[in-house]
């Protein structure tokens, strides 16, 4: 059903500050009102496993707009490349709620045409217009696809499965623990500190005072003796389960689906303590060279067949509802696997990917902006 993928891309090290330039605004560029003839092109910037042969050959012969992707590590390195180059040499890019804001306030995304996506009808509610995407009633993308960050394990090593995220800070797992290379990481640590340390006071993982944070920072500086091997790419953390030398870790579903099929032993869980998750988003580059093709994808990409087949290859769920039905007749039972039918009580529960801001949501501005969250990252790691 799934493969590893053979390719790899190395990822950036990145030295430029992404801070949100909240003063300037965002963009406020007219969106594009008709879709003309296709360019014959189409550059993209994505998550591994999101441009697949699957769906992106039959777009290919439908538009005549050859995909050319680009595979990122990170949503720093998604920032990056969407900054490359003055901004012209990727077309689209599917950015989680944690990069979002960044492209919008940096002036490097364009406002979409609603009007131009005619499955936005039929999204969930709460994917319509989030705050991670829409600023001011504008939209800056379209909703795809969104899931939890998981506990992942493998079953030898754990027959029941672990019940916190205590384990991938506990030193029994010395060397054979693993976790994204990420600043948005430490939003996993606050949220685990919310339930375990109710004294400091964390409300939302993503918006942390001084003393929240100096609390996640000294959590993930004493995971970091523990550390195999911090991932940059889903495929180095399939390596790492496939060779044995981890054995638990954070992961998406991706992970957990790529390695059951190639039968690793492994399975996932969401802790008692909850679980972060991202919501993806599909925006265009406000110096798209091939606008009519990126909106052709983003049509393309967000009909129910292709949520669907996305859906159930990546082990996530689709923004769109309709694509419910079309899950399962890919896989039976599926559907409700992925929580697609699930009431919004489930999709409130998770704490989204969202950008640090200085400004918290309790009215003060207090909180530590990205630019900190990163800063203090490359300290946890050394």
């Amino acid at each position: 059903m799934k493969e590893a993928f053979k390719k790899k891309f190395t990822r950036f090290t990145l030295c430029l500050s992404i801070a949100l330039p909240m003063a300037q605004g965002a963009a406020a560029m007219e969106p594009l009102q008709s879709i003309g003839k296709g360019e014959g092109v189409l550059n993209v910037v994505a998550w591994e496993g999101y441009a697949q042969d699957q769906w992106v050959k039959p777009f290919e012969q439908a538009t005549g707009c050859q995909v050319n992707a680009k595979y990122a590590g990170s949503s720093d390195e998604m920032v990056a490349l969407m900054r490359s180059g003055g901004g012209d040499q990727y077309d689209v890019v599917s950015a989680s709620g944690d990069a979002t804001l960044r492209l919008i306030y940096g002036h490097n995304v364009q406002p979409i045409n609603i009007a131009l996506i005619p499955a936005w009808k039929d999204f969930i509610p709460q994917l319509k217009s989030p705050d991670f995407n829409t600023v001011a009633g504008v939209h800056y993308g379209v909703s795809y696809e969104w899931g939890p960050n998981t506990l992942l394990y493998n079953t030898k090593v754990f027959p029941t499965a672990p019940t916190s995220w205590s384990v991938i800070y506990d030193a029994k797992y010395k060397g054979k623990i693993t976790v994204p290379d990420n600043p948005i990481q430490i939003a996993d640590a606050a949220l685990y500190l919310s339930k375990t340390d109710p004294s400091l006071g964390i409300t939302d993982p993503y918006e942390l005072n001084q003393t929240q944070m100096n609390a996640a920072v000294k959590l993930l500086k004493g995971q970091a003796k523990l550390i195999k091997k911090y991932w940059a790419l889903a495929s180095d953390e399939i390596q790492l389960f496939t060779s044995g030398d981890a054995v638990v870790g954070a992961a998406w579903p991706y992970q957990t689906n790529t390695l059951q099929a190639a039968h690793v032993p492994v399975a996932e869980t969401i802790p008692q303590e909850g679980a972060t998750g991202w919501a993806d988003t599909w925006m265009i580059s406000a110096k798209a060279k091939h606008p009519n093709c990126a909106y052709m994808w983003i049509n393309w990409v967000t009909t129910p067949k292709v949520q669907a087949e996305q859906a159930i290859y990546f082990g996530e769920t689709p923004a769109n509802t309709l694509a419910c039905k079309e899950m399962d007749k890919i896989q039976p039972g599926s559907c409700e696997q992925y929580h697609a039918n699930a009431p919004a009580s489930y999709f409130d529960q998770i704490k989204f990917w969202k950008t640090p801001l200085s400004a918290c949501g309790n009215g003060k501005n207090d909180c530590l902006d990205y630019t900190v969250w990163q800063r203090e990252w490359q300290a946890i790691k050394g």
